[in-house]
């Protein structure tokens, strides 16, 4: 049932902050020595201290909202572990775990999978190539899976079966998007009033016509705030977390009644990786 077109007015009055747990992971290993994605460049030299610098501003910032930050321990040899987004999908309390697409990041899936089960969830090990968060969005009752690049179709399949919700299947097909997360934002979550911001070009036209047809006061986003991955965002309803240079981005939120927080993750996204494929949201 499409999402009826919210009064951006009086939506603005309404905006409610809620509770966020997340689990993140610091960047003590961060570099890019291979190429799994557009972004990535192991020819050009990172700086392990300036990604560490500028995830501590996002570290402290979810501090200052009010957010629960756990930790994971990261591990050597496994550079990308710090977009905790990939590393599974928590709902209900279930954790279901990651299975990468790349060799290089498989040895992710296994160490995000012991950590949700030292912290009590109950774990749940994928059959299909999945890559967590990052393709698995919560909207309202529904969750919205990506593939064409990552995720393969029958873990959506996989995630309907374990949480019991409806599953719309969403087709990418820009590679520089290749996560959900860095096409499609879940600015409010909440059922009844749910609200996303996205940008078209990422979608199939099968997919682009669902989300027009089922949010149609979306925010779409411009090209370029795209390319500074403002999309890979972080929301509590509210306060919306975005990268720094997205700046019409943070216009449209602001006049949405959102609270937009630009930050600097410049250094991380030399990985492909923004806001959002730091933070594993807890539920």
């Amino acid at each position: 049932m499409p999402v009826a077109a919210a009064d951006p007015a009086a939506a603005s009055a309404e905006r409610v902050a809620s509770t966020r747990r997340v689990l993140m992971c610091r960047p003590e290993h961060f570099t890019v020595v291979y190429r799994i994605n557009p972004w990535m460049h192991p020819q050009v030299p990172t700086d392990t201290a300036l990604a560490l610098r500028q995830w501590q501003t996002l570290y402290d910032l979810y501090l200052e909202l009010g957010f629960t930050v756990e930790l994971i321990d990261p591990v050597a040899g496994l550079p990308d572990m710090v977009y905790a987004a990939n590393g599974g999908f928590v709902l209900d309390g279930i954790a279901y775990g990651a299975r990468f697409q790349y060799p290089e990041r498989g040895p992710e899936g296994p160490a995000y999978m012991e950590w949700f089960g030292a912290h009590g969830f109950d774990v749940r090990e994928p059959v299909s190539v999945n890559e967590g968060e990052g393709d698995f969005l919560l909207v309202g009752e529904r969750i919205l899976a990506g593939t064409g690049f990552r995720s393969d179709r029958a873990s959506h399949d996989e995630l309907a079966a374990l949480y019991g919700r409806e599953v719309v299947t969403l087709r990418l097909v820009d590679p520089e998007f290749y996560h959900l997360d860095t096409a499609l934002a879940v600015l409010d979550p909440t059922p009844g009033r749910a609200e996303i911001a996205y940008l078209p070009k990422a979608f199939a036209p099968e997919s682009l016509e669902w989300l027009r047809a089922e949010f149609p006061d979306a925010i779409t986003v411009t090209d370029e705030d795209a390319a500074v991955l403002g999309l890979n965002s972080f929301s509590d309803g509210r306060n919306v977390v975005i990268a720094r240079r997205a700046e019409d981005f943070a216009r449209q939120l602001r006049e949405r009644g959102y609270t937009p927080h630009g930050v600097d993750l410049s250094e991380l996204l030399r990985g492909g990786g923004g806001v959002k494929c730091c933070t594993l949201e807890l539920r």
